[in-house]
């Protein structure tokens, strides 16, 4: 092992430490909202007695003691702040976190790993928002996340029309010529299909585009290649081998924002989901509705609830005249089976 490597080495450590530090603060502010009083000397005294415990033999135990109460002062920091936690699916560098901040950028996206924790998140109150993809341009409907949204009690207060751009990337220094197979979830491993194959790449299924990323930066395995965003590039300390290597180029993914509290004012868009009778003509007459008020669908989508019944999720732009929205709504109360707004809202597009 040669100086270089050993820097090396070392670089990637602190890499490791200040990522885990971040991870470290946005439990600090989620544990902030639950316990409300930001000052807990036992509770303090606690983490101090334990990091002694556990000091390495290499460590001075007075330098740990005095590191971890500069730690402890930065979490009282921040829960003091009024930090806005926002939830995504994913690990950090996920596309569902990108969308999040070109929602608000003044927002903490804190990682979730199921859709179910986002909602569950937002409901309890631990996160402000959530943030998830409900529709993509060549993959289609997100179907666990529509069952969700039929279920919850929470509101669409924002949506982003976000650009997919897949990147394939690698651990530094690496020869591209080396790589035999890409590790990404396996939407995105579809979407760059194509590129794959022109390049004799196997591709390998992963939980997430993003976790992919961080493997393949924590476990460095040999010959491999992560599929995901140009952030986690920068997050992972990866470099990128080529930028959109997805196909075809307009591959785009719709998220939406959710909060337990209405968000806009001058809502552009507003979500339904609705049910009718299981016969012929019941969502023809629905639509029609829409129609002669010369409402601008921009979305409808089928899903199934049980065997012959299915659930319809409905997008429309806004009117001036928003009692329009209210006189259409009531009047398909009247010959659906079920009928719940989502939300009204603004959407942003992001390229």
């Amino acid at each position: 092992m040669d100086l270089n490597k050993i820097r090396s080495d070392i670089d990637l450590i602190d890499s490791k430490i200040l990522k885990l530090l971040n991870q470290r603060m946005e439990l600090v502010i989620m544990a902030g909202r639950l316990k409300g009083e930001v000052e807990d000397p036992q509770r303090e005294a606690e983490v101090l007695a334990r990091v002694e415990a556990d000091t390495p033999t290499l460590l001075d135990k007075e330098f740990v003691r005095a590191l971890f109460e500069e730690v402890i002062k930065e979490s009282k920091r921040l829960q003091k702040g009024s930090y806005r936690p926002i939830a995504f699916q994913g690990e950090h560098g996920a596309f569902g976190e990108l969308a999040a901040l070109a929602w608000r950028q003044d927002l903490v996206p804190i990682p979730c790993p199921q859709f179910e924790d986002v909602f569950e998140g937002v409901r309890s109150g631990l996160y402000d928002y959530g943030v998830v993809p409900v529709e993509n341009s060549l993959g289609g409907p997100i179907s666990e996340v529509n069952r969700l949204l039929l279920e919850t009690d929470l509101l669409v207060i924002g949506a982003v029309d976000m650009a997919v751009r897949l990147c394939l990337l690698a651990l530094p220094d690496m020869d591209y010529r080396e790589i035999r197979r890409a590790y990404s979830h396996p939407q995105a491993l579809a979407q760059a299909r194509s590129f794959l194959r022109r390049n004799k790449l196997e591709p390998v299924s992963f939980y997430d585009t993003a976790g992919a990323a961080r493997m393949l930066s924590e476990k460095r395995p040999e010959g491999a290649a992560a599929i995901a965003s140009k952030l986690c590039a920068s997050l992972y300390g990866l470099e990128i081998i080529k930028e959109n290597i997805e196909a075809p180029a307009n591959n785009r993914t719709r998220f939406l924002v959710l909060s337990k509290e209405e968000g806009c004012e001058t809502p552009a868009k507003c979500s339904i989901v609705f049910s009718t009778q299981h016969k012929a003509g019941t969502l023809f007459r629905v639509l029609e509705l829409f129609a002669r008020e010369g409402l601008n669908l921009t979305r409808i989508e089928s899903f199934p609830t049980e065997p012959g019944s299915f659930a319809f999720f409905l997008d429309f732009e806004m009117p001036q005249d928003k009692s329009k929205v209210h006189e259409v709504l009531n009047r398909a109360r009247k010959i659906t089976t079920f009928l719940k707004p989502l939300g009204y809202y603004k959407e942003v597009r992001v390229e």
